[in-house]
């Protein structure tokens, strides 16, 4: 397991100065997804993996209902209540108190606690900070307040605390996939039974490169709600023909088309590129079984495609990228990742061959876009845990 030990030490004394000596840290990563975007609210599969970038999370309990929580590299902090949880106006502590609202409302005895909170996942790459940090609070309360809470239920309050107190209407692979990652494994997951098996992914074979569009996105934006009301709205459109359909991974790319491509133009779109990403999905991973990464990174092509004109939740920058890398003998796969409007692209590339990648690409990109290129080359690494 990777751990920033530098970070951890300005943690350690971050708190010490406010604190004293906190009971216990947690570490919780980021996450990447190969394969399998904007499937997870649409009870399709989802291909993630917990990565070597972390939140990491001390606490301490207190003895009386005050919450202390400070933002190592924010500088900042905010004070709350148990008897008295809302939202904070300034999003970062949010992510904490809606976990603690989720456990207080499901009837687990939390009292008051003090916290500190760095990481080095980076902020806006669409690598699920929020999700990380959501993880490492329920795992830290279950440790320190021994509630005796099963990794599948921590997992089920984070994604409740950021749909019903953030107000995003995310799905449950980043959380799954934070809490549940493995070293050199990728994630199957099954998002409507929670069935999830580990898929080797071997570190030998290629490198994952991140290449940061440097635009930021709000996933809390209207845009991602609205996707999911779109979804929906075809569903309810195939349901009347086809009432066993409750979600889109019960319909068929056959069904969308006789069911949807004479009515609404977006909304049909949106159900074509979700049906078709979740058949792809379940393909790519007889590729990664057969180790066949050049198959399964024409995939990651090719959901890139889906994602920019039938979804539509790509960027300009974005698009970019992966045109840069389409014919590069040393990419096998490239696509955006993440909600959205932003973020990153992930990039399969031959094993060593991926800070040479970056270093070429960094001009072109500069010269179009007026915007330094960051890249972060990532691995991937084990979920949730005790430091």
């Amino acid at each position: 397991m990777s751990v920033n030990k530098e970070l951890v030490a300005t943690i350690e004394s971050i708190f010490g100065e406010r604190f004293g000596k906190p009971d216990t840290i947690v570490r919780s990563p980021g996450r990447i997804n190969l394969i399998g975007e904007h499937t997870d609210y649409n009870m399709g599969f989802v291909l993630p993996a917990s990565i070597d970038k972390a939140i990491y999370l001390a606490v301490q309990k207190r003895n009386d209902r005050q919450i202390q929580l400070v933002a190592a590299d924010l500088d900042e902090s905010h004070e709350s209540s148990l008897d008295a949880l809302v939202k904070s106006g300034t999003h970062w502590p949010d992510y904490i108190l809606g976990v603690i609202d989720v456990l207080q409302k499901n009837g687990f005895p939390v009292q008051g606690f003090n916290a500190v909170i760095g990481g080095d996942v980076p902020l806006g790459a669409g690598l699920s900070s929020s999700a990380a940090v959501e993880c490492a609070t329920v795992y830290a309360m279950n440790t320190l307040f021994g509630l005796g809470i099963d990794r599948k239920t921590m997992v089920q309050f984070a994604q409740k605390a950021e749909n019903d107190f953030v107000g995003l209407q995310c799905g449950i692979m980043d959380m799954f996939a934070s809490m549940f990652g493995e070293a050199e494994k990728v994630i199957r997951l099954d998002c409507r039974s929670l069935e999830y098996a580990y898929m080797p992914f071997p570190s030998e074979k290629v490198d994952i490169l991140l290449l940061d569009t440097g635009v930021k996105h709000s996933l809390a934006s209207s845009e991602y709600n609205l996707r999911r009301q779109e979804c929906e709205r075809g569903v309810a459109v195939i349901a009347q023909k086809y009432p066993s359909v409750k979600s889109l991974r019960d319909a068929t790319i056959g069904m969308v088309e006789e069911c949807l491509a004479d009515g609404d133009a977006v909304v049909y779109k949106r159900c074509r590129y979700v049906t078709e990403e979740i058949r792809r999905l379940q393909n790519g991973c007889e590729d990664l079984a057969k180790h066949d990464f050049a198959a399964f990174g024409q995939k990651m092509f090719t959901t890139h495609r889906g994602l920019s004109e039938l979804y539509e939740v790509s960027c300009p920058e974005a698009d970019a990228l992966v045109t840069m890398v389409g014919d590069h003998p040393d990419v096998l796969g490239a696509r955006m990742m993440g909600g959205g409007f932003g973020g990153c692209t992930i990039n399969m590339v031959k094993k060593g061959k991926a800070e040479k990648l970056a270093e070429a690409l960094a001009p072109r990109y500069f010269s179009q876009f007026d915007k330094e290129l960051k890249s972060y080359l990532v691995a991937i690494d084990k979920g949730t845990s005790l430091l």
